[in-house]
């Protein structure tokens, strides 16, 4: 059975919205900030890690418009990696071992986990998580913390229809005061 992990950079004011150059107010924040040696391990480990990605329409568009034009060992792994997007609108996914589901995030979320074996990962898809975590299907949820506050732009948490409980598994500061914390759900 799979685990689907949330993995995001956000801002001190909760903002998660472009942190690596789509059009924004404040485009490429996140990259302004060197997260050391540690934090790109950390990030090379996870995305190696992965049995699959799980992404919203906008953030697979984004992904595949710059990984199938990169080298090295990421580029691989997600080049070749199971790719799911959530989307009513895409029918002809152009990024290599890409799988539409149009059925909606919960089901198409609630298969994979009966499919995939491993970690199936979801970047950035700010419109795919809120629902995910509102119906209580994600397992685990990892932040890099930017040290700026943003003051505008969309965040990652907004309201949600119950509590949830979780449990914070690490934490650290890496590079230039990015925090980095992991925090895996309590049992249901």
């Amino acid at each position: 059975m799979g685990r689907i992990v949330v993995t995001e950079f956000v801002s001190l004011d909760g903002v998660a919205e472009a942190p690596g150059g789509e059009p924004f107010r404040h485009p490429s924040w996140s990259l302004r900030f060197d997260r050391g040696d540690d934090g790109e391990q950390f990030k090379t480990d996870e995305a190696l890690g992965a049995a699959a990605l799980l992404l919203g329409r906008r953030t697979y568009e984004s992904f595949a418009g710059a990984w199938p034009h990169m080298d090295g060992p990421l580029a691989e792994k997600y080049n070749s990696m199971p790719k799911f997007v959530i989307s009513q609108t895409l029918t002809e996914p152009t990024w290599h071992n890409t799988t539409v589901l149009s059925d909606g995030a919960i089901p198409g979320a609630a298969q994979l986990r009966e499919r995939v074996d491993g970690e199936i990962q979801v970047p950035g898809s700010l419109t795919l998580v809120p629902d995910l975590l509102d119906h209580d299907i994600v397992d685990e949820i990892r932040l890099m913390t930017f040290p700026v506050l943003l003051g505008t732009g969309r965040r990652l948490f907004g309201e949600m229809s119950d509590l949830t409980a979780w449990q914070l598994t690490d934490s650290r500061v890496v590079g230039d005061g990015v925090l980095l914390t992991v925090y895996r759900r309590r049992h249901r």
